[in-house]
């Protein structure tokens, strides 16, 4: 029963997150925090991180960690399933009708029209991660309570990347280092 659960989640999740793995990201959530509380949501943090600093694609990724989590190798063998199944099928009618009526002004159309939503999802996914890192699961915005090394952390990575265009990687090791040095420091 387990596998026809996680299969199904994450089916729903590869056939309606159109626009990638930060859209993918309320989905993911959906499904695994909130209907089925898998993961909490410091758990779910952990994983979209951990998804994003390995190869491949978030959705696939979380899937496959869920899946782990959850069922073992089996599991994350039938969640990965259940998250690729939608695009390869979608993906292969879409190139098909693409290659076929590309020059029409009604798709041109449609595919502008998605563009909003999917930097919507997109801004929805960011704005939960930061609202758990800085403030928690309970996600009570609070001054007294806000974790202001993470606050500063997050603030120096975006610098990093925007002024100095230094490797998204190095950022990434930077901050942990950074988190660690603070962690055992007492901060």
């Amino acid at each position: 029963m387990i596998y026809l659960q996680l299969f199904f989640s994450f089916l729903q999740i590869g056939l309606f997150s159109f626009g990638g793995g930060y859209a993918a990201m309320p989905l993911i959530q959906g499904q695994v925090v909130d209907i089925h509380g898998w993961l909490e949501m410091s758990e779910f943090t952990d994983l979209i991180t951990i998804s994003q600093m390995t190869p491949g694609p978030i959705a696939i990724n979380s899937a496959t960690f869920v899946g782990i989590k959850i069922a073992g190798i089996p599991g994350a063998l039938v969640a990965t399933a259940g998250c690729i199944l939608p695009s390869c099928i979608i993906v292969t009618v879409i190139a098909k009708l693409y290659l076929k009526y590309r020059d029409m002004a009604v798709l041109q159309g449609v595919l502008a029209s998605l563009r909003p939503a999917v930097v919507a999802m997109i801004a929805s996914a960011g704005i939960s991660v930061l609202i758990t890192a800085f403030w928690g699961e309970d996600a009570v915005i609070d001054l007294l309570q806000t974790n202001w090394i993470l606050v500063i952390i997050f603030l120096l990575c975006l610098l990093l990347l925007r002024k100095t265009k230094m490797n998204p990687i190095l950022v990434m090791v930077l901050a942990g280092v950074i988190k660690t040095g603070c962690a055992l420091a007492g901060f």
